[in-house]
């Protein structure tokens, strides 16, 4: 088939979007819709309640793409300018939509409330406009059409803009194209972005349909896979032999090629799937490795306890480290960390001990600024590696989980291994 993609752009507006206030979830969830309507989005931007701006910000979308979709300032107030300027652009007039007005009046009545002059506002749409029915909110939606492009207006409150979507803007823009794009996403631990992209440099260089893209993720790497075709069961056609290329040649490293599996919910099935429980002990992440654990459903079949040993003493007392160890080596030392993980009799039984201990803030000493040691006390076998980490307080610490659990599958990997085969 023609390798042309109809082409989208999203258009976010809210000042309150520009300012932080909230967060531009609207935009993420159109933007992962439209792969699977065999729709490209190439670019996504925020504007502010600024008229002016925001047809500036429309004539520009149009200029490059096939569909542009617009969320946000469709309600009553003078500020609400979306569809105002959105009939400027494409030279509709407005006139008062009777079925959208019986709606509004309803959905007034219903609920005791006064319907105020300036809500009928909503209600005025395009001539030629398909109106959207809102069915969780005020505000209809409407799509322009405009010299063979589309310009679609959705409401801003994601609990309206999505039902919608599903309901009225799919089934329109599925009529639009005749393919799909459709991608798998192979996940890769141990091995730097760096690394990966030059163990695929082939692959990348070869691309074409389907395309590769690598993404960097703290400690991992995924490598989206991506395919246009006329139906998804051409498009798996296509991505299949690529993603078999790279598991091939990252081997165990690929943790998962399911784009809803987490390093973690990987870790945990693996833990299941030998009838293994784990534990972790932890200084300077505080428990993250932990929380990240217990954020997977099913957790509580695997994990025993979590200990966070912040202090010196906290390390002695409950993770039985001795305390001429730490007045020998420190309590950031790859001997600490070893103790950190054998498993004193007063432990929970486990079989696999994750210990983590280092200098996640800027140390009087520079050179151990993030220096971080992760242990690993897989049924009786112990491994400890060192790190150095950049970044603030908080990256450092988010690196370290991440490795923490790498680490952690690693040991689960050669103990399942080695009770295969012992």
């Amino acid at each position: 088939m023609e390798n042309k993609k109809i082409t989208a752009e999203i258009i976010a507006v809210g000042t309150e979007i520009l300012l932080g206030n909230i967060v531009n979830t609207n935009a993420a969830y159109i933007a992962a819709k439209l792969p699977e309507l065999g729709i490209a989005c190439f670019y996504q931007s925020v504007v502010g309640d600024n008229a002016e701006r925001l047809e500036g910000a429309i004539r520009q979308a149009l200029s490059r793409s096939d569909v542009v979709i617009l969320s946000g300032g469709l309600g009553p107030t003078e500020d609400d300018l979306t569809k105002e300027t959105a009939c400027k652009v494409a030279g509709s007039e407005m006139y008062c939509h009777e079925e959208s007005k019986e709606r509004l009046i309803a959905y007034f009545e219903k609920r005791g409330l006064t319907l105020t002059e300036n809500n009928m506002k909503q209600v005025m749409m395009p001539k030629g406009g398909v109106v959207l029915t809102n069915n969780n909110g005020t505000a209809p939606g409407v799509i322009i059409p405009y010299e063979n492009k589309h310009i679609v207006l959705l409401p801003g409150p994601p609990g309206e803009l999505k039902p919608m979507f599903e309901e009225s803007v799919v089934p329109y823009l599925k009529k639009l194209t005749p393919g799909v794009i459709l991608s798998q996403t192979v996940k890769v631990c141990s091995v730097g972005e760096s690394m990966a992209e030059t163990m695929i440099a082939d692959l990348i260089d070869a691309q074409d349909n389907p395309s590769i893209a690598t993404y960097a993720k703290t400690g991992e790497v995924h490598i989206r896979v991506t395919a246009y075709a006329e139906d998804e069961a051409r498009a798996e056609k296509l991505i299949k032999p690529v993603v078999w290329e790279l598991k091939n040649r990252f081997g165990s490293n690929v943790y998962t090629t399911k784009e809803d599996v987490s390093l973690e919910a990987a870790v945990v099935e693996l833990l299941k799937s030998g009838d293994l429980k784990l534990m972790t002990v932890e200084s300077c992440t505080g428990g993250m490795v932990a929380s990240r654990i217990v954020n997977v459903p099913g957790a509580s079949e695997v994990f025993k306890c979590g200990l966070v040993t912040y202090s010196n003493k906290a390390k002695r007392k409950l993770a039985g480290v001795k305390k001429s160890t730490i007045e020998k080596y420190s309590a950031v030392s790859r001997e600490t960390a070893y103790e950190m993980v054998k498993a004193p009799e007063v432990w929970p039984k486990a079989d696999i001990v994750i210990g983590v201990t280092g200098y996640a803030s800027p140390c009087e000493d520079e050179t151990k600024t993030g220096l971080v040691y992760i242990s690993c006390n897989a049924c009786g076998k112990i491994t400890v590696k060192e790190f150095r980490f950049s970044g603030n307080r908080q990256k450092v610490r988010e690196s370290a989980t991440a490795q923490a659990l790498i680490l952690a599958r690693q040991c689960i990997l050669e103990a399942l291994s080695e009770k295969a085969f012992g």
